[in-house]
């Protein structure tokens, strides 16, 4: 097993340096092309798992407004502009400058709504840039994002987990011709625990206490555990109504191991939620507006989906303070994480416990899920579209509410995608 450190994250603010605009100036030229009749027959094809994003909340993107409205997008808004005048990308890596050229035709894709919003906006501009007719992003979920990719359903799926060993073997046999599935990060998705308190401004939560409301055992907002780290604030006596995914997601996945890393959470993990009680809601959007709409709410949702609804959301203090969610703070968690595939497979184990002073611990990393080899006709429009999420594309994460790739990890993934066939 590899174990890598990530490091250079914490540069973020100056590494999201290429606009998505500036993307016109590279290499426009087609490397691949395909009869209108592939083009047809692909579309038609990808019907099935496209026509979800047409009623996805995911797939839309998050207006700039929307998410320019919280303190912690306004933070976000300044740093992707200071980068945007420094000249320089994420890691160093362009589109062009890393050796990839535009190509056309149809792909298919569903999954992980964690990254809706950024790959709506990816397929969009890569589709203007290159001319290709993308398909717009399924949606749908991790699970969903799975199961179409190993049904042959998408040309690649979108994940907040890493294929666990049965679902390698799997894709292998019944996707990739016999060739190895693999795991490329493109996103880092801070979750927020977003919550729906009239006149509470500022919340601070902690593991223990975060285990006890979703647990059950918390129940008002008044309880003394959450006053106790809420010096000064009036917290109203009203019961707690929990939120969590009704669907299979990444997002579960990655909150329930967040609980299970700091102790006394009970209930089976995996991307289902099990603990008893709570309002279960589909997708990252559903989650999101039940919180708007429910007074005394808090759920778990995406950073981006947080700021497009405008919710209000609370500081973590995993035991080196409480720290607010930015892109920085999201960033310096990832710094504590470690690259544990093999091969090209860049899977990678995440901190939850970590105390680092500065490092907001609730994070995930999106997975674009694809065959290493065994693509056939669409190995060159994946190469240039993955080679584009993994360089250009992220210039537009941190004003949606993710976070670019690490340099380091930036590296391998560009390594990876160059090496489809």
């Amino acid at each position: 097993m590899k174990t890598t450190r990530i490091t250079g994250l914490l540069a973020l603010a100056a590494a999201a340096a290429l606009t998505l605009s500036a993307c016109g100036s590279d290499n426009n030229s087609s490397s691949s092309s395909t009869s209108a009749s592939s083009a047809s027959a692909a579309s038609s094809a990808s019907a099935a798992p496209a026509s979800a994003a047409a009623s996805s909340p995911a797939s839309a993107p998050a207006s700039s407004a929307a998410a320019a409205s919280s303190p912690a997008a306004a933070s976000s808004a300044t740093s992707s502009s200071a980068a945007a005048s420094s000249g320089t990308s994420t890691g160093g890596a362009t589109f062009a400058g890393a050796g990839f050229t535009c190509a056309t035709g149809t792909l298919r894709s569903s999954g992980s709504t964690a990254q809706g919003t950024v790959m709506a906006q990816w397929i969009k501009d890569y589709n203007t840039k290159c001319g290709a007719t993308i398909n717009a992003y399924g949606g749908g979920g991790s699970g969903k994002g799975v199961t179409d990719f190993t049904s042959n359903q998408t040309d690649f799926g979108g994940s907040d987990s890493a294929l666990k060993t049965a679902q390698f073997a799997d894709a292998k046999s019944k996707r990739c011709n016999n060739n190895d599935a693999i795991n490329l990060p493109m996103v880092t998705g801070p979750i927020s625990l977003s919550y729906n308190l009239s006149g509470v401004s500022k919340l601070i939560l902690t593991p223990k206490v975060l285990v006890g409301i979703f647990g059950g055992k918390i129940t008002n907002w008044n309880d003394p555990a959450i006053a106790a780290i809420n010096p000064g604030v009036t917290l109203p006596s009203l019961a707690i109504a929990t939120v969590h995914r009704s669907d299979s997601s990444g997002t579960t996945d990655n909150f329930t191991k967040y609980l299970t890393a700091a102790g006394d959470w009970t209930f089976t993990g995996g991307k289902s939620w099990t603990a008893p009680g709570g309002t279960g809601a589909q997708g990252s959007d559903g989650v999101a507006k039940a919180i708007s709409s429910t007074t005394g709410s808090i759920g778990y949702v995406e950073w981006g989906f947080a700021q497009s609804n405008k919710l209000s959301y609370a500081e973590i203090d995993n035991g080196g303070g409480a720290v607010a969610l930015t892109a920085e703070s999201a960033g310096k968690a990832v710094t504590a994480a470690k690259v544990v595939g093999t091969g090209k497979d860049l899977s990678l184990k995440l901190d939850y416990a970590t105390k680092e002073a500065g490092a907001y611990p609730v994070i995930l990393v999106t997975y674009e899920v694809v065959c290493s080899a065994g693509n056939g006709d669409k190995a060159a429009l994946l190469k240039s579209f993955l080679g584009y999420t993994a360089t250009d594309g992220q210039a537009s994460l941190v004003s949606l509410g993710a976070a670019p790739l690490p340099a380091e990890i930036q590296t391998k993934v560009v390594a990876a995608v160059k090496a489809l066939a």
